[in-house]
């Protein structure tokens, strides 16, 4: 097994185990070079992440992955959001700020 196939499976599991934390469906999980976001998430369940997100700390993983599945239940970034966030991840905006 290739390095980056190591780490890419590595990393859907741990997309795997938030989605079960935070109880959201996952139908797939892609990995591939994106433009201008670290990810996205449909409403059938689809995850795709920027290749880049593999180069990042577990952490700051964690905010990326954790981010895109609370879309499932809000689909913005209003007070619901921000305080589901910080439920999971505590100071998120640190975080935040550090992918910046």
């Amino acid at each position: 097994m290739k390095y980056i196939d190591k780490l890419k499976d590595e990393f859907k599991d741990r997309v795997n185990n938030w989605a079960e934390r935070i109880q959201v469906p996952v139908v797939s999980i892609s990995i591939r070079r994106m433009k201008t976001k670290w990810a996205s998430y449909s409403t059938t369940g689809r995850l795709t992440f920027d290749l880049d997100v593999l180069n990042l700390t577990p952490e700051l993983q964690d905010y990326v992955i954790v981010h895109e599945l609370l879309h499932y239940r809000v689909p913005n970034h209003g007070r619901l959001w921000k305080s589901l966030m910080k439920a999971h991840l505590g100071d998120f905006k640190k975080l935040e700020d550090m992918l910046k």
